[in-house]
């Protein structure tokens, strides 16, 4: 049987990639058939279609996660069970833009009722690497956190977290006024309008001169070293992308003379008994209401390379999803 699916036949920009009709996956060897109902749009899709990881090879259907129904299923995920999931999917083997994809049991997460397909497809990846880097980084509650850029998957999803599990400051910023004020409207009261003030300067103020106990940032560059200042006395920064750039300066004494910390993160890391443990926190977080994901823009997958495009040049508050 074929499935249609949006494939990269090449890399190297857009115009590889296209919509095409492969091989329907399928269910074997411990993992469950999953008809995908929506894909999560992430940067880290855009590098790959541009050439720019070496580990990724042509011809590949796109796409690292995903939400959808069980069709088979088991007595642990019956057939018509909604689940999302991320994984090595869209960048060793065969990704989420498209109408089925074959998932380990382990990866997989379930949907909570009042969240939706579309909703849920943006959540694995961002949730997850928020979750477990704030636990990396000895998160409590009571502590200052500080996630970068409120407009990204990453940042946004932290602050959410970190407010949600008792932050007594879950700060962010964005370098653009309108965002700002689109922010506050969705209720993000604690942040950093850079068109009006440094990062440090509204960290400071936020925190009456305290600083950040936690930095989880996912732009790299000159947002990583500009932070350094702002970090409170045994804070530690995570590094976890480079958006911003994959160089930074760091003045070490800001590091020394306050005892803190650098270390980074990989999701792909993470032991799968750890990110099962994050996904059912997640689902009683999402159940209950208290961090909701926020969606942008949706697109047909016939319409990939638009919601590549508008990803990497809008770069919108909230996720782009393909809806299949």
């Amino acid at each position: 049987m074929i499935m249609r699916a949006m494939q990269a036949a090449a890399f190297g920009g857009f115009d590889n990639l296209e919509l095409v009709d492969v091989q329907k996956p399928v269910a074997t060897d411990g993992k469950l058939l999953v008809r995908i109902t929506a894909a999560g749009v992430t940067p880290l899709d855009n590098t790959i279609l541009h050439g720019h990881i070496d580990a990724a090879t042509a011809p590949l259907v796109l796409g690292s996660e995903g939400a959808g129904m069980i069709e088979g299923g088991d007595a642990e995920f019956p057939n018509g069970s909604r689940v999302m999931f991320m994984g090595p999917f869209g960048l060793f083997e065969s990704g989420t833009f498209a109408e089925y994809v074959a998932v380990p049991k382990e990866l997989l997460g379930r949907i909570p009722d009042n969240v939706t397909d579309i909703e849920a497809a943006g959540i694995p990846v961002a949730y997850l690497t928020a979750y477990l880097a704030l636990k990396n980084a000895g998160f409590a509650p009571g502590k200052v956190v500080f996630a970068p850029a409120i407009g990204g998957s990453v940042g946004n999803a932290t602050t959410q977290l970190a407010k949600a599990l008792g932050a007594k400051h879950a700060i962010s910023s964005t370098t653009n006024a309108n965002k700002a004020i689109e922010a506050a409207n969705l209720g993000f009261d604690e942040v950093i309008d850079e068109t009006k003030e440094s990062l440090v300067a509204g960290i400071n103020r936020i925190t009456d001169g305290y600083g950040a106990d936690i930095v989880i940032d996912a732009i790299g560059g000159e947002v990583l070293s500009g932070t350094l200042p702002a970090l409170a006395q045994k804070g530690s920064l995570t590094t976890i992308g480079y958006a911003g750039g994959q160089e930074a300066t760091i003045n070490v004494m800001q590091l020394i003379w306050k005892a803190a910390t650098i270390k980074s993160f990989l999701l792909f890391n993470e032991s799968v008994e750890d990110r099962s443990d994050a996904f059912r926190i997640i689902y009683g977080l999402l159940k209950s209401g208290a961090v909701k994901p926020i969606i942008a823009k949706t697109f047909p997958l016939a319409e990939a390379v638009q919601a590549l495009r508008y990803l990497a040049e809008e770069r919108p508050l909230g996720r782009v999803i393909l809806t299949i």
